[in-house]
């Protein structure tokens, strides 16, 4: 089974820059779209950005157009979300997670068509 782990979460002030990774092992992550998502405290999880298996197609949410970039190595196994002029609700464990088979990538930024997890990494944005 395909297993996920996130890192580069952290403490950043306002207008501060992040950049995730989500690393794979078992299996390569060519065959995978990857999507990140986002839980805040007492909200539902949200779609924040999702790569195709190339990396030819990419979806933002609305919120972070402009300021996050989703790219992938494949080489190195790793996909990135790279996060620029953060703000205090971009705040929120995020996830990397793929989907079993081939989806569309905005369709694949919708938890519900995602099978495989990692288990977040948190990302604060505080002054």
């Amino acid at each position: 089974q395909l297993q996920l782990v996130e890192s580069g979460g952290g403490l950043v002030q306002p207008g501060g820059s992040l950049r995730l990774s989500c690393a794979a092992s078992r299996f390569t992550l060519d065959y995978y779209g990857i999507g990140w998502f986002r839980q805040a405290p007492g909200k539902e999880r949200e779609g924040v950005s999702c790569i195709s298996r190339s990396g030819g197609s990419t979806y933002y949410a609305d919120s972070v157009k402009g300021r996050f970039t989703i790219s992938r190595d494949n080489a190195k196994n790793t996909v990135y979300l790279q996060m620029t002029s953060l703000k205090p609700e971009d705040t929120a464990i995020y996830y990397c997670a793929a989907p079993r088979r081939i989806t569309p990538v905005q369709a694949m930024c919708n938890m519900l068509n995602l099978d495989y997890w990692g288990q977040g990494t948190q990302v604060t944005v505080s002054s």
